[in-house]
């Protein structure tokens, strides 16, 4: 494609084909170029980047804003009130530094291996809740017993958020991510809002120890960010970290029992956890698509030229999957030789979190596999339900057994 068209039907990839195999949509993309002009499920236009690298090169290019000043009159996003979208995903350059190093120290590696021991009793509490689960019932399930509770725990803690209040929470950002209609996603919205903004209210009235009450006091005290700000980064940390990491724990483990030579292997061979680990994250990675981009000037993307403003998608599902990238892309090992992704960013925008979110992978999955003997799918993989959008590709549930009998044979691994 030459990037002249302006009329007539833009391809539509998001379709019932895309919901049934994304990875077998990206490949064809792949395959008739680079960059491509589509339409979103909303209607709007959008250019998205499919060979990695490409993409990679997409990442760290200043010219590709976050910041929504920048797009043309055809993006269609998030409706968030101000409160909940200054935050850095929507930031570049001097702003995105100054809001990201006021929580940095609290995500250093050296700061979460410091939180390991906490990490480790939250992994073993929910794991053993599992298995109970599991030798009651016959089956238990991943996502509500394991994999969606810890990293709101985990996230939660160094928050203070009351527990009470953690579940509702998770529960308004799915219902965000993927509503049902408007009026659903406007009022999952309004309740994100008036929740941080009770939280910050409270935690200022009684200031304690956690990362929120150390935003509050830069707010307060040394006026180094607004309260939009402070409310926006308290959201976007809430919610990437506890979202993010649920679906990369139930998306991870799927892939380990959907590939029992590669699970034995790591039981084996627990010193292979980090790498198990890295090749998850590229093999099996939720989020599809990067933060959307808005060129600052007119930008040429593999041999197609992008006018200012238009939206760019990033693909990071397709560029892991891409052969120039990755020998035989598509099969998850363990050994590859080339374990570099860009699941947790690239630049400027590299995931704050990404430590913590590799540590709590790390310890549950480990306390999965070798906690669970006997650990497989309780249902055909034909049967497990997803949610699949032009976002990100993440398991509903994941109903799992410890019992010696397979279940029905059918289904493939994604």
């Amino acid at each position: 494609m030459d990037g002249t068209v302006e009329a007539g039907v833009l391809p539509q990839p998001f379709g019932e084909d895309f919901r049934a195999d994304p990875y077998a949509v990206y490949a064809r993309l792949r395959e008739q170029g680079s960059v491509h002009r589509v339409a979103l499920p909303d209607g709007s236009a959008a250019w998205l980047v499919t060979h990695e690298a490409d993409v990679r090169r997409g990442l760290a290019d200043p010219r590709l804003s976050v910041d929504k000043k920048h797009a043309g009159d055809g993006f269609k996003g998030f409706a968030l009130p101000p409160a909940l979208d200054a935050n850095l995903l929507n930031m570049d350059g001097d702003d995105h530094l100054r809001l990201r190093r006021l929580v940095a120290q609290g995500f250093t590696p050296r700061h979460v291996e410091g939180m390991s021991t906490s990490i480790r009793a939250a992994v073993d509490l929910f794991a053993g809740r599992l298995a109970a689960r599991a030798a009651q019932d016959g089956t238990a399930e991943v996502v509500a017993e394991f994999a969606r509770p810890l990293p709101l725990k985990v996230i939660g803690d160094l928050f203070a958020v009351p527990e009470a209040d953690r579940e509702r929470f998770s529960g308004w950002v799915l219902t965000m991510l993927d509503p049902a209609g408007r009026e659903e996603l406007a009022r999952a919205v309004g309740e994100i809002h008036r929740f941080f903004t009770a939280l910050v209210a409270e935690r200022r009235a009684a200031p304690g120890e956690d990362v929120l009450s150390g935003l509050i006091a830069a707010r307060d005290l040394d006026d180094r960010l607004s309260e939009d700000e402070l409310v926006s980064l308290a959201f976007l940390i809430l919610m990437a970290g506890s979202e993010n990491v649920q679906h990369l724990i139930a998306n991870g483990l799927f892939t380990l029992l959907a590939h029992p030579e590669q699970a034995e292997l790591l039981r084996q061979r627990p010193e292979l956890l980090p790498d198990a680990v890295e090749e998850l994250l590229r093999h099996s990675l939720a989020n599809h698509t990067a933060i959307r981009r808005f060129p600052t000037e007119p930008v040429e993307i593999g041999g197609v030229r992008i006018p200012a403003g238009d939206t760019v998608l990033l693909s990071l599902a397709s560029a892991h999957r891409d052969p120039a990238r990755y020998p035989e892309p598509d099969r998850f090992d363990l050994t590859r030789a080339d374990k570099a992704h860009l699941a947790l960013g690239h630049g400027l925008h590299y995931c704050l979190g990404a430590a913590l979110a590799r540590t709590q992978l790390t310890l549950g999955l480990g306390a999965l596999l070798h906690g669970l003997p006997g650990l497989r799918l309780a249902v055909r993989e034909a049967d497990l339900a997803w949610t699949t959008t032009f976002r990100f590709h993440a398991l509903r549930a994941l109903p799992v057994s410890t019992a010696a009998t397979p279940p029905p044979a059918g289904g493939r691994s994604r």
